[in-house]
Protein backbone atom coordinates (compact mmCIF):
# COMPACT_ATOMS: atom_id res chain seq x y z
CA UNK A 1 0.00 0.00 0.00
CA UNK A 2 2.94 2.86 1.07
CA UNK A 3 5.00 1.25 -1.97
CA UNK A 4 1.79 2.37 -4.37
CA UNK A 5 1.55 5.58 -2.76
CA UNK A 6 5.39 6.38 -3.10
CA UNK A 7 5.00 5.38 -6.74
CA UNK A 8 2.07 7.46 -7.67
CA UNK A 9 3.97 10.59 -5.55
CA UNK A 10 7.30 10.30 -7.57
CA UNK A 11 5.13 10.21 -10.71
CA UNK A 12 3.31 13.24 -10.30
CA UNK A 13 6.96 14.55 -8.96
CA UNK A 14 8.36 13.72 -12.14
CA UNK A 15 5.96 14.79 -14.91
CA UNK A 16 6.40 18.57 -12.39
CA UNK A 17 10.35 18.39 -13.08
CA UNK A 18 9.99 17.41 -16.52
CA UNK A 19 7.73 20.56 -17.38
CA UNK A 20 10.16 22.64 -15.23
CA UNK A 21 13.16 21.25 -17.02
CA UNK A 22 11.44 22.38 -20.31
CA UNK A 23 11.21 25.72 -19.25
CA UNK A 24 15.11 26.28 -18.76
CA UNK A 25 15.31 26.05 -22.79
CA UNK A 26 13.85 29.51 -23.39
CA UNK A 27 17.07 30.84 -21.89
CA UNK A 28 17.73 30.63 -25.26
CA UNK A 29 15.04 32.56 -26.48
CA UNK A 30 16.06 35.86 -24.68
CA UNK A 31 17.82 37.23 -27.43
CA UNK A 32 14.87 37.30 -29.42
CA UNK A 33 12.30 37.77 -26.68
CA UNK A 34 11.45 41.48 -28.50
CA UNK A 35 10.17 39.92 -31.37
CA UNK A 36 8.52 36.97 -29.97
CA UNK A 37 6.83 39.39 -27.94
CA UNK A 38 5.04 41.04 -30.86
CA UNK A 39 4.61 37.87 -32.40
CA UNK A 40 2.09 37.01 -29.40
CA UNK A 41 0.89 40.48 -29.53
CA UNK A 42 -0.39 40.10 -32.92
CA UNK A 43 -1.14 36.66 -32.23
CA UNK A 44 -3.94 38.18 -29.96
CA UNK A 45 -5.01 40.80 -31.92
CA UNK A 46 -5.76 38.01 -34.59
CA UNK A 47 -7.14 35.85 -31.79
CA UNK A 48 -9.86 38.49 -30.94
CA UNK A 49 -10.55 39.40 -34.81
CA UNK A 50 -11.73 35.35 -35.01
CA UNK A 51 -13.77 36.17 -31.48
CA UNK A 52 -15.54 39.58 -33.22
CA UNK A 53 -16.34 38.16 -36.42
CA UNK A 54 -19.15 36.25 -35.00
CA UNK A 55 -20.43 38.79 -33.45
CA UNK A 56 -20.39 40.76 -36.41
CA UNK A 57 -22.37 38.46 -38.13
CA UNK A 58 -25.02 38.26 -35.39
CA UNK A 59 -25.29 41.87 -36.19
CA UNK A 60 -25.78 41.62 -40.07
CA UNK A 61 -28.29 39.24 -38.82
CA UNK A 62 -30.11 41.81 -37.00
CA UNK A 63 -29.62 44.59 -39.31
CA UNK A 64 -31.53 42.09 -42.32
CA UNK A 65 -34.73 43.32 -40.38
CA UNK A 66 -33.62 46.94 -40.48
CA UNK A 67 -32.69 48.58 -43.75
CA UNK A 68 -30.11 48.29 -46.72
CA UNK A 69 -27.66 50.94 -45.30
CA UNK A 70 -27.08 48.81 -42.07
CA UNK A 71 -26.84 45.95 -43.74
CA UNK A 72 -23.72 47.34 -45.72
CA UNK A 73 -22.46 49.12 -43.13
CA UNK A 74 -22.17 45.55 -41.34
CA UNK A 75 -20.75 44.09 -44.78
CA UNK A 76 -17.99 46.91 -44.55
CA UNK A 77 -16.94 46.65 -40.97
CA UNK A 78 -16.93 43.02 -41.58
CA UNK A 79 -14.30 43.31 -44.37
CA UNK A 80 -12.12 45.85 -42.66
CA UNK A 81 -12.00 43.27 -39.58
CA UNK A 82 -11.16 40.45 -42.48
CA UNK A 83 -7.95 43.11 -43.38
CA UNK A 84 -6.86 43.37 -40.07
CA UNK A 85 -7.00 39.86 -39.23
CA UNK A 86 -5.46 38.94 -42.48
CA UNK A 87 -2.57 41.70 -41.83
CA UNK A 88 -2.37 40.49 -37.97
CA UNK A 89 -1.97 36.95 -39.19
CA UNK A 90 0.65 37.83 -41.59
CA UNK A 91 3.12 39.51 -39.29
CA UNK A 92 2.36 36.95 -36.34
CA UNK A 93 3.50 34.10 -39.16
CA UNK A 94 6.78 35.62 -40.13
CA UNK A 95 8.02 37.01 -36.24
CA UNK A 96 7.53 33.36 -35.18
CA UNK A 97 9.35 31.88 -38.15
CA UNK A 98 11.90 34.40 -37.79
CA UNK A 99 12.80 34.16 -34.05
CA UNK A 100 12.09 29.90 -34.12
CA UNK A 101 14.81 29.39 -36.83
CA UNK A 102 16.94 32.12 -34.97
CA UNK A 103 16.43 30.24 -31.41
CA UNK A 104 16.83 26.67 -33.23
CA UNK A 105 20.28 27.58 -34.46
CA UNK A 106 21.29 29.08 -31.27
CA UNK A 107 20.05 25.85 -29.70
CA UNK A 108 21.88 23.56 -32.23
CA UNK A 109 25.05 25.11 -31.89
CA UNK A 110 25.03 25.26 -27.92
CA UNK A 111 23.52 21.76 -28.05
CA UNK A 112 26.67 20.61 -30.32
CA UNK A 113 29.96 22.93 -28.30
CA UNK A 114 28.51 20.82 -25.16
CA UNK A 115 28.36 17.91 -26.47
CA UNK A 116 31.95 17.83 -27.73
CA UNK A 117 32.99 19.81 -23.85
CA UNK A 118 31.96 16.50 -22.46
CA UNK A 119 33.91 14.38 -20.55
CA UNK A 120 34.75 10.91 -22.02
CA UNK A 121 32.58 8.87 -19.45
CA UNK A 122 29.64 10.81 -20.99
CA UNK A 123 30.07 9.19 -24.04
CA UNK A 124 30.75 5.42 -22.51
CA UNK A 125 27.16 5.55 -21.23
CA UNK A 126 25.97 6.99 -24.00
CA UNK A 127 25.27 5.49 -27.96
CA UNK A 128 26.34 7.78 -31.27
CA UNK A 129 22.47 7.08 -32.61
CA UNK A 130 20.86 8.14 -29.56
CA UNK A 131 23.24 11.55 -29.02
CA UNK A 132 22.59 12.09 -33.01
CA UNK A 133 18.69 11.77 -33.15
CA UNK A 134 18.81 14.47 -30.08
CA UNK A 135 20.20 16.92 -32.00
CA UNK A 136 18.64 16.09 -35.75
CA UNK A 137 14.97 14.54 -34.68
CA UNK A 138 14.15 16.23 -31.48
CA UNK A 139 15.10 19.79 -32.38
CA UNK A 140 13.57 19.69 -35.51
CA UNK A 141 10.12 18.35 -33.69
CA UNK A 142 11.21 21.66 -31.57
CA UNK A 143 11.11 23.67 -34.72
CA UNK A 144 7.47 22.67 -35.81
CA UNK A 145 6.56 23.52 -32.34
CA UNK A 146 7.18 26.41 -31.78
CA UNK A 147 6.66 27.96 -35.30
CA UNK A 148 2.71 26.81 -35.43
CA UNK A 149 1.96 24.10 -32.98
CA UNK A 150 2.64 26.79 -29.72
CA UNK A 151 0.99 29.68 -31.36
CA UNK A 152 -1.82 28.11 -32.52
CA UNK A 153 -3.08 26.28 -28.95
CA UNK A 154 -2.45 29.63 -27.18
CA UNK A 155 -4.78 31.03 -30.24
CA UNK A 156 -7.38 28.09 -29.28
CA UNK A 157 -7.18 28.98 -25.95
CA UNK A 158 -7.81 32.73 -26.18
CA UNK A 159 -10.55 31.76 -28.57
CA UNK A 160 -12.26 28.66 -25.94
CA UNK A 161 -11.96 31.26 -22.67
CA UNK A 162 -12.92 34.82 -24.97
CA UNK A 163 -16.37 32.41 -26.65
CA UNK A 164 -16.93 31.64 -23.09
CA UNK A 165 -17.20 35.27 -22.00
CA UNK A 166 -18.68 36.66 -24.84
CA UNK A 167 -21.27 33.52 -24.75
CA UNK A 168 -22.03 34.97 -21.22
CA UNK A 169 -22.29 38.41 -22.68
CA UNK A 170 -24.61 37.03 -25.77
CA UNK A 171 -27.09 35.30 -22.90
CA UNK A 172 -26.50 34.41 -19.65
CA UNK A 173 -28.84 31.53 -19.47
CA UNK A 174 -27.74 30.27 -22.77
CA UNK A 175 -24.59 30.27 -21.71
CA UNK A 176 -25.25 28.41 -18.45
CA UNK A 177 -26.89 25.56 -20.26
CA UNK A 178 -23.89 24.99 -23.10
CA UNK A 179 -21.00 24.83 -20.24
CA UNK A 180 -23.13 22.34 -17.79
CA UNK A 181 -22.48 20.10 -21.17
CA UNK A 182 -18.50 21.40 -22.08
CA UNK A 183 -16.68 19.89 -18.62
CA UNK A 184 -17.35 16.12 -19.56
CA UNK A 185 -15.65 17.14 -22.83
CA UNK A 186 -12.68 18.82 -21.30
CA UNK A 187 -12.29 16.02 -18.38
CA UNK A 188 -12.03 13.36 -20.83
CA UNK A 189 -10.07 15.60 -23.45
CA UNK A 190 -7.26 16.08 -19.87
CA UNK A 191 -7.38 12.11 -19.13
CA UNK A 192 -6.88 10.84 -22.64
CA UNK A 193 -4.44 13.64 -23.40
CA UNK A 194 -2.30 12.43 -20.63
CA UNK A 195 -2.29 8.80 -21.88
CA UNK A 196 -1.08 10.09 -25.78
CA UNK A 197 1.84 11.87 -23.87
CA UNK A 198 2.93 8.54 -22.62
CA UNK A 199 2.60 7.10 -25.99
CA UNK A 200 4.29 9.53 -27.62
CA UNK A 201 7.49 9.72 -25.87
CA UNK A 202 7.45 5.89 -25.97
CA UNK A 203 7.43 6.15 -29.53
CA UNK A 204 9.84 8.75 -29.96
CA UNK A 205 12.20 6.57 -27.29
CA UNK A 206 11.89 4.00 -29.80
CA UNK A 207 12.52 5.52 -32.68
CA UNK A 208 15.81 6.87 -31.39
CA UNK A 209 16.47 3.37 -30.11
CA UNK A 210 16.12 2.34 -34.04
CA UNK A 211 18.37 5.20 -35.32
CA UNK A 212 21.15 3.70 -33.52
CA UNK A 213 20.79 0.62 -34.75
CA UNK A 214 20.59 1.75 -38.18
CA UNK A 215 24.43 4.31 -37.65
CA UNK A 216 26.22 1.49 -35.73
CA UNK A 217 24.95 -1.26 -38.78
CA UNK A 218 26.36 1.63 -40.97
CA UNK A 219 29.46 2.27 -39.15
CA UNK A 220 30.05 -1.56 -38.93
CA UNK A 221 29.17 -2.74 -42.47
CA UNK A 222 32.18 -4.00 -42.74
CA UNK A 223 31.89 -6.73 -39.60
CA UNK A 224 28.32 -7.37 -40.88
CA UNK A 225 29.18 -8.41 -43.92
CA UNK A 226 32.07 -10.50 -42.62
CA UNK A 227 30.08 -11.84 -40.71
CA UNK A 228 27.46 -12.51 -42.95
CA UNK A 229 25.03 -11.07 -40.48
CA UNK A 230 22.71 -9.08 -42.91
CA UNK A 231 20.01 -11.10 -41.74
CA UNK A 232 20.36 -10.72 -38.14
CA UNK A 233 20.77 -7.04 -38.09
CA UNK A 234 17.68 -6.97 -40.75
CA UNK A 235 16.02 -9.24 -38.03
CA UNK A 236 17.04 -6.60 -35.10
CA UNK A 237 15.94 -3.64 -37.04
CA UNK A 238 12.93 -5.18 -37.57
CA UNK A 239 11.59 -6.06 -34.10
CA UNK A 240 12.51 -2.65 -33.10
CA UNK A 241 10.51 -0.92 -35.69
CA UNK A 242 7.71 -3.94 -35.12
CA UNK A 243 7.65 -2.39 -31.64
CA UNK A 244 7.08 0.83 -32.73
CA UNK A 245 4.12 -0.32 -34.81
CA UNK A 246 2.47 -1.92 -31.94
CA UNK A 247 2.99 1.37 -29.58
CA UNK A 248 1.97 3.85 -32.18
CA UNK A 249 -0.91 1.60 -32.95
CA UNK A 250 -2.46 1.67 -29.71
CA UNK A 251 -1.69 5.55 -29.59
CA UNK A 252 -3.22 5.57 -33.06
CA UNK A 253 -6.51 3.77 -31.49
CA UNK A 254 -6.41 5.92 -28.33
CA UNK A 255 -6.49 9.26 -30.47
CA UNK A 256 -9.19 7.57 -32.77
CA UNK A 257 -11.27 6.67 -29.96
CA UNK A 258 -10.65 10.74 -28.68
CA UNK A 259 -11.63 12.30 -32.15
CA UNK A 260 -15.14 9.89 -32.30
CA UNK A 261 -16.21 11.13 -28.67
CA UNK A 262 -15.30 14.66 -29.44
CA UNK A 263 -16.78 15.07 -32.57
CA UNK A 264 -20.20 13.23 -30.85
CA UNK A 265 -19.70 15.95 -27.93
CA UNK A 266 -19.60 19.15 -30.13
CA UNK A 267 -22.43 17.76 -32.00
CA UNK A 268 -24.85 16.88 -29.79
CA UNK A 269 -23.92 20.01 -27.79
CA UNK A 270 -24.79 22.30 -31.15
CA UNK A 271 -27.89 20.24 -31.42
CA UNK A 272 -29.36 21.00 -27.65
CA UNK A 273 -27.96 24.96 -27.84
CA UNK A 274 -29.87 25.32 -30.96
CA UNK A 275 -32.96 23.43 -29.39
CA UNK A 276 -32.64 25.84 -26.11
CA UNK A 277 -32.05 28.87 -27.98
CA UNK A 278 -35.08 28.21 -30.23
CA UNK A 279 -37.04 28.06 -26.88
CA UNK A 280 -35.20 31.48 -26.17
CA UNK A 281 -36.62 33.39 -29.53
CA UNK A 282 -39.98 31.83 -28.69
CA UNK A 283 -40.20 33.39 -25.55
CA UNK A 284 -38.73 36.42 -26.65
CA UNK A 285 -35.79 36.67 -24.24
CA UNK A 286 -33.10 36.66 -27.63
CA UNK A 287 -32.72 38.05 -30.83
CA UNK A 288 -32.17 35.35 -34.13
CA UNK A 289 -28.77 37.47 -34.71
CA UNK A 290 -27.87 36.81 -31.09
CA UNK A 291 -28.54 33.05 -31.16
CA UNK A 292 -26.55 33.29 -34.84
CA UNK A 293 -23.93 34.70 -33.15
CA UNK A 294 -24.10 32.63 -29.78
CA UNK A 295 -24.05 29.00 -32.32
CA UNK A 296 -21.12 30.65 -34.27
CA UNK A 297 -19.18 31.33 -31.04
CA UNK A 298 -20.29 27.97 -29.99
CA UNK A 299 -19.16 26.04 -33.32
CA UNK A 300 -15.71 28.25 -32.87
CA UNK A 301 -15.38 27.13 -28.99
CA UNK A 302 -16.29 23.30 -30.06
CA UNK A 303 -13.45 23.57 -33.00
CA UNK A 304 -10.96 24.95 -30.61
CA UNK A 305 -11.64 22.14 -27.72
CA UNK A 306 -10.95 19.34 -30.76
CA UNK A 307 -7.86 21.04 -32.14
CA UNK A 308 -6.48 21.49 -28.71
CA UNK A 309 -6.35 17.60 -28.10
CA UNK A 310 -3.64 17.15 -31.11
CA UNK A 311 -2.10 20.32 -30.22
CA UNK A 312 -1.71 19.07 -26.68
CA UNK A 313 0.25 16.06 -27.76
CA UNK A 314 2.73 17.52 -30.01
CA UNK A 315 3.22 20.14 -26.98
CA UNK A 316 3.95 17.10 -24.95
CA UNK A 317 5.59 15.68 -27.78
CA UNK A 318 8.23 18.50 -27.97
CA UNK A 319 8.24 18.57 -23.77
CA UNK A 320 9.51 14.86 -24.12
CA UNK A 321 12.42 16.48 -26.78
CA UNK A 322 13.19 19.02 -24.73
CA UNK A 323 13.25 17.12 -21.15
CA UNK A 324 16.35 14.67 -23.42
CA UNK A 325 18.34 17.81 -24.58
CA UNK A 326 18.04 19.44 -21.31
CA UNK A 327 19.44 16.32 -19.57
CA UNK A 328 22.79 16.71 -22.44
CA UNK A 329 23.12 20.19 -21.53
CA UNK A 330 22.59 19.60 -18.19
CA UNK A 331 25.87 17.82 -18.57
CA UNK A 332 29.01 19.02 -16.54
CA UNK A 333 31.15 20.09 -19.28
CA UNK A 334 35.42 19.91 -19.14
CA UNK A 335 36.64 22.87 -18.42
CA UNK A 336 38.01 23.99 -21.84
CA UNK A 337 39.62 27.67 -22.47
CA UNK A 338 39.83 28.96 -25.33
CA UNK A 339 43.06 31.34 -27.34
CA UNK A 340 47.14 30.17 -27.36
CA UNK A 341 48.98 28.34 -24.66
CA UNK A 342 49.45 29.71 -21.52
CA UNK A 343 51.03 26.95 -19.52
CA UNK A 344 53.74 25.37 -21.68
CA UNK A 345 54.64 21.98 -20.62
CA UNK A 346 58.51 20.38 -20.58
CA UNK A 347 56.96 16.50 -20.67
CA UNK A 348 58.39 14.82 -17.32
CA UNK A 349 55.85 12.26 -16.71
CA UNK A 350 55.27 10.74 -13.06
CA UNK A 351 52.82 8.17 -12.04
CA UNK A 352 52.91 7.88 -7.81
CA UNK A 353 50.95 4.98 -6.44
CA UNK A 354 48.15 5.32 -8.63
CA UNK A 355 45.20 3.21 -9.02
CA UNK A 356 42.07 3.81 -10.92
CA UNK A 357 39.08 1.93 -11.81
CA UNK A 358 36.41 3.20 -14.85
CA UNK A 359 33.97 5.00 -13.72
CA UNK A 360 30.91 2.62 -15.37
CA UNK A 361 33.20 -0.44 -13.74
CA UNK A 362 34.36 0.96 -10.00
CA UNK A 363 34.52 -2.65 -9.09
CA UNK A 364 37.04 -3.28 -11.30
CA UNK A 365 40.70 -2.17 -10.85
CA UNK A 366 42.55 -1.65 -14.23
CA UNK A 367 45.34 0.34 -12.69
CA UNK A 368 46.71 -0.91 -9.34
CA UNK A 369 49.61 1.03 -7.52
CA UNK A 370 51.16 2.17 -10.81
CA UNK A 371 54.92 3.63 -10.42
CA UNK A 372 56.16 4.61 -13.29
CA UNK A 373 58.68 7.81 -14.25
CA UNK A 374 59.63 9.22 -17.47
CA UNK A 375 62.39 12.23 -17.88
CA UNK A 376 62.12 14.62 -20.39
CA UNK A 377 62.85 13.41 -24.13
CA UNK A 378 62.75 10.18 -22.83
CA UNK A 379 61.82 7.33 -25.45
CA UNK A 380 59.57 4.46 -23.11
CA UNK A 381 57.79 1.53 -24.09
CA UNK A 382 54.71 0.09 -22.22
CA UNK A 383 54.02 -3.79 -23.02
CA UNK A 384 51.79 -6.30 -21.81
CA UNK A 385 48.59 -8.26 -22.55
CA UNK A 386 45.52 -7.44 -23.61
CA UNK A 387 43.73 -5.59 -20.70
CA UNK A 388 46.70 -5.19 -18.59
CA UNK A 389 46.47 -1.10 -18.31
CA UNK A 390 48.59 0.30 -21.05
CA UNK A 391 45.90 2.29 -22.91
CA UNK A 392 44.32 3.18 -19.50
CA UNK A 393 47.56 5.51 -18.56
CA UNK A 394 47.65 7.34 -21.96
CA UNK A 395 44.00 8.02 -21.54
CA UNK A 396 45.03 9.21 -17.61
CA UNK A 397 47.87 11.22 -19.57
CA UNK A 398 45.05 12.91 -21.69
CA UNK A 399 42.52 13.71 -18.75
CA UNK A 400 40.26 11.37 -20.37
CA UNK A 401 39.61 10.53 -17.16
CA UNK A 402 40.47 11.64 -13.50
CA UNK A 403 39.02 9.55 -10.77
CA UNK A 404 41.94 7.69 -9.78
CA UNK A 405 43.92 7.91 -6.14
CA UNK A 406 47.70 8.53 -6.20
CA UNK A 407 49.67 11.21 -7.80
CA UNK A 408 50.36 11.60 -11.77
CA UNK A 409 52.44 14.40 -12.19
CA UNK A 410 53.97 16.36 -15.00
CA UNK A 411 56.64 18.48 -14.44
CA UNK A 412 56.46 17.71 -10.91
CA UNK A 413 52.73 19.67 -11.26
CA UNK A 414 49.71 17.18 -10.82
CA UNK A 415 48.04 16.65 -14.23
CA UNK A 416 44.13 17.98 -12.49
CA UNK A 417 45.72 21.54 -11.75
CA UNK A 418 47.01 22.13 -15.82
CA UNK A 419 44.80 23.95 -17.00
CA UNK A 420 43.21 21.09 -19.81
CA UNK A 421 43.23 22.84 -22.67
CA UNK A 422 46.74 23.27 -22.45
CA UNK A 423 47.78 19.99 -21.59
CA UNK A 424 45.83 18.66 -24.76
CA UNK A 425 47.36 20.72 -27.46
CA UNK A 426 50.92 19.89 -26.20
CA UNK A 427 50.31 15.71 -26.64
CA UNK A 428 49.35 14.07 -29.79
CA UNK A 429 48.33 10.47 -29.94
CA UNK A 430 48.79 8.37 -33.30
CA UNK A 431 46.23 5.14 -32.48
CA UNK A 432 46.07 1.76 -34.23
CA UNK A 433 42.66 2.61 -35.70
CA UNK A 434 43.47 6.06 -37.56
CA UNK A 435 40.04 8.19 -37.91
CA UNK A 436 40.23 10.62 -40.68
CA UNK A 437 37.53 13.23 -41.42
CA UNK A 438 35.93 12.74 -44.86
CA UNK A 439 37.10 16.23 -45.86
CA UNK A 440 40.58 15.85 -47.92
CA UNK A 441 44.02 15.12 -46.91
CA UNK A 442 44.97 18.79 -46.24
CA UNK A 443 41.94 19.14 -44.21
CA UNK A 444 42.92 16.21 -42.30
CA UNK A 445 46.41 16.95 -41.78
CA UNK A 446 45.78 20.56 -40.94
CA UNK A 447 43.78 19.19 -38.08
CA UNK A 448 47.06 19.10 -36.01
CA UNK A 449 47.08 22.61 -36.28
CA UNK A 450 43.92 24.69 -37.64
CA UNK A 451 45.57 27.58 -39.46
CA UNK A 452 48.14 26.32 -41.10
CA UNK A 453 49.56 27.01 -44.41
CA UNK A 454 50.02 24.97 -46.94
CA UNK A 455 53.76 24.91 -46.46
CA UNK A 456 53.84 24.02 -43.65
CA UNK A 457 51.33 21.09 -44.02
CA UNK A 458 53.59 19.77 -46.47
CA UNK A 459 56.71 20.26 -44.53
CA UNK A 460 55.00 17.75 -42.22
CA UNK A 461 54.04 15.22 -44.72
CA UNK A 462 57.33 14.96 -46.16
CA UNK A 463 58.94 14.55 -42.42
CA UNK A 464 55.89 11.59 -42.30
CA UNK A 465 56.87 9.88 -45.62
CA UNK A 466 53.23 10.44 -47.08
CA UNK A 467 54.12 13.85 -49.33
CA UNK A 468 55.54 11.45 -52.51
CA UNK A 469 51.91 9.28 -52.25
CA UNK A 470 49.74 11.99 -51.59
CA UNK A 471 51.45 13.81 -54.99
CA UNK A 472 50.60 10.65 -56.66
CA UNK A 473 47.03 11.41 -56.51
CA UNK A 474 45.50 14.07 -59.24
CA UNK A 475 44.10 16.19 -56.84
CA UNK A 476 46.59 15.78 -54.92
CA UNK A 477 46.38 17.36 -51.12
CA UNK A 478 43.00 18.44 -52.34
CA UNK A 479 42.21 14.91 -52.32
CA UNK A 480 39.08 13.59 -50.56
CA UNK A 481 39.58 10.88 -48.24
CA UNK A 482 36.39 9.58 -47.97
CA UNK A 483 34.21 8.76 -44.77
CA UNK A 484 36.46 7.49 -42.40
CA UNK A 485 39.76 7.65 -44.49
CA UNK A 486 38.09 4.43 -46.53
CA UNK A 487 39.64 5.90 -49.76
CA UNK A 488 43.14 4.93 -48.66
CA UNK A 489 45.07 2.29 -47.34
CA UNK A 490 46.30 1.55 -43.73
CA UNK A 491 49.61 2.89 -44.48
CA UNK A 492 48.41 5.44 -45.99
CA UNK A 493 46.30 6.47 -43.30
CA UNK A 494 48.72 6.04 -40.44
CA UNK A 495 51.43 8.00 -42.36
CA UNK A 496 48.66 11.21 -42.09
CA UNK A 497 47.86 10.93 -38.86
CA UNK A 498 51.62 10.95 -38.32
CA UNK A 499 52.07 14.39 -40.49
CA UNK A 500 49.08 15.48 -38.41
CA UNK A 501 51.38 14.61 -35.06
CA UNK A 502 54.71 16.36 -36.79
CA UNK A 503 51.79 19.50 -37.58
CA UNK A 504 50.96 19.80 -33.56
CA UNK A 505 54.71 19.55 -33.02
CA UNK A 506 53.75 18.09 -29.11
CA UNK A 507 56.05 17.93 -25.81
CA UNK A 508 54.45 14.18 -25.39
CA UNK A 509 54.04 11.76 -27.84
CA UNK A 510 51.94 8.66 -27.54
CA UNK A 511 52.26 5.94 -29.96
CA UNK A 512 49.55 3.47 -29.51
CA UNK A 513 49.82 -0.35 -31.45
CA UNK A 514 50.94 2.47 -34.28
CA UNK A 515 52.43 0.13 -36.87
CA UNK A 516 50.73 -3.46 -35.74
CA UNK A 517 48.14 -3.43 -38.36
CA UNK A 518 50.70 -2.86 -41.56
CA UNK A 519 52.30 -4.69 -44.21
CA UNK A 520 56.34 -5.65 -43.50
CA UNK A 521 56.42 -2.19 -46.64
CA UNK A 522 53.82 -0.08 -45.28
CA UNK A 523 55.69 -0.49 -41.35
CA UNK A 524 58.91 0.23 -42.50
CA UNK A 525 58.12 3.60 -43.83
CA UNK A 526 55.94 4.38 -40.97
CA UNK A 527 58.35 3.26 -38.55
CA UNK A 528 60.85 6.07 -40.21
CA UNK A 529 58.54 8.53 -40.00
CA UNK A 530 57.83 7.73 -36.21
CA UNK A 531 61.56 7.89 -35.48
CA UNK A 532 61.58 11.62 -36.76
CA UNK A 533 58.75 12.29 -35.00
CA UNK A 534 60.07 11.24 -31.56
CA UNK A 535 63.06 12.97 -31.56
CA UNK A 536 63.19 15.36 -28.80
CA UNK A 537 60.10 14.93 -27.25
CA UNK A 538 58.40 12.28 -24.53
CA UNK A 539 57.41 9.30 -25.88
CA UNK A 540 55.15 6.32 -24.99
CA UNK A 541 55.07 3.92 -26.85
CA UNK A 542 52.36 0.72 -26.71
CA UNK A 543 53.14 -2.33 -28.54
CA UNK A 544 52.40 -5.58 -28.77
CA UNK A 545 55.67 -6.43 -31.46
CA UNK A 546 58.09 -6.34 -29.45
CA UNK A 547 60.69 -5.51 -32.14
CA UNK A 548 59.21 -1.85 -32.00
CA UNK A 549 60.24 -0.97 -28.72
CA UNK A 550 63.67 -2.64 -28.35
CA UNK A 551 65.41 0.56 -28.91
CA UNK A 552 63.32 2.55 -26.14
CA UNK A 553 64.71 3.96 -23.31
CA UNK A 554 63.12 1.99 -20.99
CA UNK A 555 60.08 -0.99 -21.20
CA UNK A 556 57.37 -0.94 -18.85
CA UNK A 557 55.68 -4.06 -18.67
CA UNK A 558 52.50 -4.15 -17.19
CA UNK A 559 50.50 -7.53 -16.01
CA UNK A 560 47.05 -6.72 -14.16
CA UNK A 561 46.83 -3.23 -13.65
CA UNK A 562 50.21 -3.51 -12.28
CA UNK A 563 53.95 -2.53 -13.33
CA UNK A 564 55.56 -5.91 -12.72
CA UNK A 565 58.96 -5.36 -14.84
CA UNK A 566 61.03 -2.19 -15.88
CA UNK A 567 64.35 -1.40 -17.61
CA UNK A 568 65.76 -1.72 -21.39
CA UNK A 569 65.70 -4.19 -23.71
CA UNK A 570 68.83 -5.95 -22.87
CA UNK A 571 67.82 -5.66 -19.13
CA UNK A 572 64.56 -7.14 -19.05
CA UNK A 573 65.95 -10.09 -21.49
CA UNK A 574 68.55 -11.51 -19.19
CA UNK A 575 65.62 -11.53 -16.11
CA UNK A 576 65.55 -15.45 -15.98
CA UNK A 577 61.51 -16.39 -15.78
CA UNK A 578 60.95 -12.53 -16.94
CA UNK A 579 57.79 -11.62 -18.31
CA UNK A 580 59.29 -9.76 -20.78
CA UNK A 581 61.95 -12.41 -21.45
CA UNK A 582 59.11 -15.29 -21.90
CA UNK A 583 57.06 -12.42 -24.45
CA UNK A 584 60.79 -11.91 -26.34
CA UNK A 585 62.09 -14.88 -26.49
CA UNK A 586 58.18 -16.00 -27.82
CA UNK A 587 57.85 -13.79 -30.52
CA UNK A 588 61.06 -13.33 -31.70
CA UNK A 589 61.54 -17.56 -31.95
CA UNK A 590 58.52 -17.67 -34.08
Amino acid sequence: MFGGKNKKTEKIKLKKGSFKKSLKIFKYLKPYRSSYILGMLFLLLSSFASLIFPMFIGEMVDASQKSMESINQMALLLFGLFTLQAIFSYFRIVLFVNVTEKFLAKLRQATYEHLIRLPMNFFNKRRVGELNSRIASDISLLQETFTTTSAEFIRQLIIIFGGIILLGFTSIRLAGFMLSIFPVIIIVAVIIGRKLRAYSKTVQDHIAHSNTIVEETLQGITNVKAFANELFESMRYKNTTEHIVTVAIKGGRLKAAFASFIILGIFGAIAAVIWYGARLIYQGEMSMGDLTSFLMLTIFIGASIGSIADLYAQIQKAIGATEKLMEILEETPEDHTEGEITHTIKGAISFNNLSFSYPNRVDVQVLNSVNLTVEQGQQIALVGSSGAGKSTITQLLMRFYQGYTGNLTIDRTEIIDLPLTDLRKQIAIVPQDILLFGGSIEENIAYGKPGANLEEIKHAARQANAHQFITEFPEAYNTLVGERGIQLSGGQRQRIAIARAILKDPKILILDEATSALDSESESLVQEALEKLMKGRTSLVIAHRLATVRNADKIFVLDKGQIVESGNHEELSNIENGTYKKLSDLQFRV
